[in-house]
């Protein structure tokens, strides 16, 4: 790329789209428009330090796209309802859906690549796996609305004769790490626990209701945000660069491929600080049992044969980055 690239940003005020906004000003990379409601206070110094060409609400980004305002090299379209307790579908399928075939399309008329954030909460309960393979994708269950639309999404892209030049959907796990501060109960569980340390010198987990399961031993693929940027920067570089062929055109898995317990993301949490670990147990509650996921654990074979072979964050070194550089002073990336 011998020239700056222009790149479209949807979501750069949250969590995932904010960090790598950042990630692309650190390695000089100031050409964005970014996309996001950005009149939601508790975002507002997720973005109001990044360096851009412009903010565009998101309502009207639609309207800018189709009258020819912009002059995009490349899609990153991190933007969504992530709330998995609005039961309204009608609310995802607005955001999540059509706003995204909106963009999709856009990508494809004028021939540009278009980078998508899918999710694992298209796996639902996981009776089907965790295999990002193009044909489980019609049998997947998804547990909430907000899985259903992403879902929804990944089953039109599929569908689709039109396409831009290359793309990518990335089923995101676990997400943790700084920026999240203002995503309330949907935060991280790393989050969560370690304000209950703060405010109560211990962390609760829940009781398992299963058999074959111990207390605390419900295991997660957790991710930490940094990695997922890292692994947005290698596709866009990819596909600018022209070095992603075609055939890698497709949805992929983005977790460690190793899920971890509750219980060890807890005990890290104390460890991280210098604390001994204080956990408790208590009773699942009874609405949420039925469709709790017990395991979930990111099948990474697809991403690296594509080419991706940086190694992933370890709990222990995403948790002490977190805690300790993020948390205790009270900063964001």
């Amino acid at each position: 790329m011998s020239k700056q690239p222009s790149i479209i940003v949807t979501g750069a005020a949250g969590f995932i789209g904010s960090v790598f906004v950042q990630y692309l000003n650190e390695q000089g990379l100031d050409q964005l428009i970014l996309v996001d409601d950005f009149g939601v206070e508790s975002k507002r110094k997720n973005w109001e330090t990044k360096k851009y060409v412009k903010v565009v609400e998101r309502q009207s980004f639609l309207t800018q796209l189709v009258d020819g305002v912009f002059d995009a090299d490349i899609i990153v379209h991190l933007g969504a309802r992530t709330d998995t307790t609005e039961f309204n579908y009608a609310v995802h399928e607005a955001l999540n859906l059509e706003y995204s075939k909106a963009l999709w399309l856009y990508a494809a008329q004028k021939n540009i690549p278009f980078i998508y954030a899918s999710s694992a909460a298209t796996y639902g309960a996981g009776e089907n796996g965790y295999e990002d393979s193009h044909e489980s994708v019609a049998s997947l269950k998804p547990l909430n609305p907000y899985g259903v639309s992403k879902n929804e999404f990944d089953k039109w892209v599929l569908a689709q004769t039109i396409r831009p030049p290359y793309w990518a959907g990335l089923k995101f796990f676990n997400v943790y790490g700084p920026n999240e501060y203002h995503k309330g109960r949907m935060g991280s569980v790393i989050m969560h626990a370690f304000n209950q340390i703060q405010q109560t010198g211990k962390v609760k987990l829940f009781r398992s209701h299963r058999a074959g399961f111990e207390d605390g031993q419900q295991l997660r693929d957790f991710i930490y945000v940094k990695d997922i940027v890292a692994v947005l920067d290698w596709i866009l570089h990819e596909m600018l660069g022209h070095e992603w062929a075609a055939d890698k055109n497709g949805l992929y898995n983005l977790g460690t491929g190793k899920a971890r317990s509750f219980y060890d993301l807890a005990s890290n949490t104390f460890t991280a600080q210098g604390l001994t670990p204080q956990i408790e147990f208590i009773d699942m509650p009874e609405d949420i049992r039925a469709t709790y996921q017990y395991f979930t654990e990111a099948n990474m074979t697809k991403l690296r044969t594509a080419g991706y072979n940086k190694p992933f964050t370890s709990l222990e070194e995403g948790i002490r980055d977190y805690v300790v550089h993020y948390l205790l002073p009270v900063k964001g990336y």
